[in-house]
């Protein structure tokens, strides 16, 4: 489990950061050379998730969505330099409990 973990955190990073490429470009008026990379990234972010070990790829994405937002504050936190207020940490908190349920529930957990 903690090796799916990692593949989700880094799709979820390669997502972020392939995303976050085209902000610069048309947000921020970044070099289109940003593209680049950021196509690349994406590619990755998707290949990454056909390594999960899940037998749906629905599960997959739900447990990944939820990863997708805990990593989008931590990116939002680091690269951007912008706080969380209580709401962030308090949905963050929710997700996070959601994502194990899911996770954990069909990989034979019983509760």
């Amino acid at each position: 489990m903690i090796f799916e973990l990692i593949i989700y955190f880094l799709a979820a990073l390669f997502e972020i950061f392939g995303c976050y490429s085209f902000w610069m470009v048309f947000k921020l008026q970044k070099s289109y050379f940003w593209l680049i990379p950021g196509f690349i990234s994406l590619i990755l972010f998707a290949f990454l998730l056909t390594k999960i070990n899940l037998e749906f790829a629905g599960r997959a994405y739900a447990v990944y969505g939820g990863i997708y937002i805990v990593s989008s504050l931590i990116w939002l936190f680091i690269i951007e330099k912008q706080n969380f207020n209580k709401w962030d940490i308090l949905g963050s908190i929710i997700v996070f409990i959601g994502i194990t349920i899911i996770l954990l529930g069909n990989k034979g957990f019983r509760f």
